[in-house]
């Protein structure tokens, strides 16, 4: 079965098939509308500046996208020298998530799993907020914004207070090989048995340090090909906070709706494995560009917010970059 996701992927010649599957793994969320005046339990730092409305996403509408793709393969057009052009379809996997809310959310959390790694108290402490917040600024010259990634944007500020980062929520780190993994949607019904407002929470709840990654391996193609390049594996980074509103991490320009009334979430990094870089990058050298800028930007974020992401550096060490 083909997923309906994938008829809005272009298959333009001049777009790089690695442009392709970016735009196809991008999932299009739901858009709804609150109203600052009306939003008194938000925290304001977590909200975009100015604006008297606020466009926000549902995390149980962004599991939503993944269903299909889980089931059966998010399909990508890729098209190969000799003009041909097939899809692969590539299915989705939890690679890591880290949910930053209130106090009153973290308080709630659940039962601890395993592999689920946890702080060992309901919030930060005043010392550990200290510590992240020394971390940020050792780690990286530049603030903590959608501006971040983009050299040639003016900065506003870094995130000196636990208020800004906020109260984790929930941290998983994916550990098993790729053949023991559930798929994304079902992963997360998993972990929402313990973390039930997985199913709950806005993009408006989350401080900006709320981001996930996601792997995505290849499972066939259409027609069937035996092709190395095909093998490519790829680990696409999102933030999840309503912070980043209107701002297309993937080039640092602001961010394009596929369809009236959604939220794409755009990936901001990117970490590949087995690419190789004829079939993905050609046909313009920009392309190398972006996925270089993709890389740092992901591996900045997680020197930012100090955390070890074992599929980052099983990709980071195998990277043709």
């Amino acid at each position: 079965m083909v997923s309906s996701s994938s008829t809005r992927c272009s298959s333009r010649s001049y777009i790089s098939n690695l442009e392709r599957f970016l735009q196809c793994v991008t999932p299009d969320v739901p858009s709804r509308t609150l109203h600052k005046r009306c939003s008194n339990d938000l925290n304001s730092q977590w909200l975009p500046p100015v604006k008297d409305t606020i466009e926000y996403f549902t995390l149980k509408d962004l599991w939503d996208c993944y269903s299909e793709w889980s089931a059966y393969g998010a399909g990508t057009p890729v098209m190969r020298e000799s003009g041909e052009t097939l899809m692969q379809f590539y299915v989705p996997y939890l690679s890591a998530i880290q949910i930053y809310s209130t106090k009153s959310v973290a308080a709630s959390r659940g039962r601890r799993e395993d592999n689920v790694v946890e702080l060992e108290c309901d919030c930060w402490s005043d010392d550990s907020s200290d510590k992240l917040s020394r971390s940020l600024s050792n780690n990286s010259s530049e603030s903590w914004d959608a501006n971040s990634f983009n050299s040639s944007s003016d900065q506003v500020g870094s995130w000196p207070t636990r208020d800004m980062l906020g109260y984790l929520y929930l941290e998983y780190m994916e550990k098993s090989s790729p053949y023991n993994r559930l798929p994304l949607a079902d992963k997360i019904i998993e972990l929402a048995r313990s973390y039930p407002a997985l199913m709950t929470l806005k993009s408006v709840d989350l401080s900006p340090a709320s981001w996930m990654a996601v792997s995505w391996y290849p499972i066939y193609a259409i027609p069937s090909q035996k092709d190395k390049a095909l093998t490519t594996c790829f680990l696409t980074y999102h933030t999840l906070s309503s912070s980043f509103q209107g701002w297309g991490m993937v080039v640092g320009e602001k961010s394009k709706r596929k369809n009236s009334g959604s939220i794409s979430v755009s990936p901001f990094g990117l970490a590949t494995y087995r690419m190789q870089g004829d079939i993905w990058l050609t046909p313009s050298s920009h392309v190398n560009e972006k996925v270089t800028c993709l890389y740092n930007a992901a591996n900045s974020w997680l020197k930012q917010l100090n955390v070890f992401h074992p599929d980052f550096n099983f990709f980071a060490c195998r990277s043709s970059l």
